[in-house]
């Protein structure tokens, strides 16, 4: 493959739509902004019958649904996934982001390095499932998949 093929799959912008955002701590902002910025920097992102790239990604939720609308040179198409198997991951995953954010402010090195190891394989769990759950539809890798499910959370939170 060529490597202007794959700078085109790829997605240049990234949007939430702001209908579906909850107001957030400043610590759940910091993450969503820092999510978008490392998607956009670097990712791997190739819809199914896309003849060319980059895209343009608008998420949001309707009916409790992800909805992933998906623009490019020639290509339109929204993607809807039921969250239902993400349910039980995301519940867990704020959970232990709270504790993570408050051992940060007072617990020693030991205890946010455990945290944060259980926070990333979550997180990584939670990845996988997001690629397989795109099977077909979009082709991701591993970081843009984490990067992903970073946001779906976001669309999540409630303050």
């Amino acid at each position: 493959m060529a490597a202007d093929d794959r700078n085109n799959q790829r997605l240049q912008s990234v949007e939430i739509d702001e209908e579906s955002l909850a107001a957030v701590s400043r610590d759940q902002e910091q993450e969503r902004q820092i999510a978008i910025f490392d998607l956009l920097e670097e990712n791997h992102f190739l819809p199914e019958g896309a003849e060319a790239g980059p895209f343009d990604l608008r998420m949001g939720l309707i009916e409790n649904r992800l909805v992933l609308d998906v623009t490019g040179l020639g290509y339109e198409k929204r993607h809807i996934l039921s969250l239902s198997p993400f349910r039980s991951l995301i519940k867990d995953y704020f959970m232990i982001c709270e504790s993570y954010y408050q051992a940060i402010r007072n617990s020693t090195p030991q205890q946010i390095e455990a945290l944060d190891m259980g926070r990333r394989g979550l997180h990584n769990e939670a990845s996988e499932l997001l690629r397989t759950r795109l099977l077909g539809k979009i082709e991701t890798d591993l970081d843009t998949a984490r990067r992903l499910f970073t946001l779906i959370c976001a669309l999540h939170w409630r303050g």
